[in-house]
């Protein structure tokens, strides 16, 4: 296995402050730089035949074209008092209720979060984990009793690279951030990877056990291309 060595920088160009990470990658063959939308930072991989320091040169020559792409990142979305979530389709204020005791409410249009200001973003983010794994189970239960299978452990991650996946044994895991996808992006995303339980592959007959579990696959794949990397950028 090839070991990538990373540290954080930060990076000062023309007056401003980058976030780089540096990769240090034994299989690299040159130089390259990138940006990463969902962290908001400017991402160096330096090969085995190059220091770090020509990477940070190079990265400094490449200045103007890095500030623009940074330019177009979405700013990340905190959760705090007064921001704006989606919840199951559901748009939702966040409001801080300090003396509401150690519960989270949702209704009306607000989620209101008890406690100390400076625990609110984990216990938000802790509630949606809790309200994610209820209804992805809920859903993928029902959709595996349809094909006459079972579901074994489901759990929920922070994935950047996929949003489900099904084990050989059954085993589903999702992103929990789906949670603040419209429902039928969540819906498709659940049949996916139940559909997994029985078509291992993505081939023609998995596609279409897909459609007979969920009739809004191909909008929901069209919402996840182009929205997905959004949800990587609230919280």
């Amino acid at each position: 296995m090839t070991k990538i060595h990373e540290d954080r920088r930060v990076l000062e160009m023309d007056g401003h402050e980058i976030p780089l990470r540096v990769r240090q990658n034994p299989r690299a063959r040159r130089l390259s730089l990138r940006v990463d939308p969902i962290e908001g930072c400017a991402v160096l991989t330096v090969p085995p035949a190059a220091s770090v320091i020509e990477g940070i040169n190079f990265a400094r020559r490449k200045s103007g074209w890095l500030l623009n792409r940074l330019g177009e990142v979405s700013p990340r979305i905190p959760f705090a008092d007064g921001t704006t979530v989606s919840v199951l389709g559901q748009t939702c204020m966040i409001r801080h209720a300090p003396d509401a005791g150690r519960v989270i409410t949702c209704e009306d249009g607000e989620i209101c979060v008890s406690g100390r200001a400076e625990h609110l973003a984990r216990r938000l983010t802790d509630w949606l984990k809790r309200e994610a794994r209820r209804e992805l189970a809920e859903r993928a239960h029902k959709l595996a009793a349809v094909l006459d299978m079972k579901v074994g452990r489901i759990s929920v991650r922070d994935t950047r690279s996929r949003w489900g996946s099904c084990s050989a044994k059954g085993n589903l895991s999702f992103s929990w951030r789906l949670v603040m996808a419209p429902e039928f992006v969540l819906a498709y995303v659940v049949a996916h990877e139940v559909a997994h339980l029985v078509e291992k592959n993505h081939g023609p007959k998995f596609w279409k056990l897909v459609a007979r579990l969920d009739n809004q696959a191909q909008a929901a794949r069209k919402w996840l291309r182009r929205n997905g990397e959004a949800l990587h950028r609230i919280g």
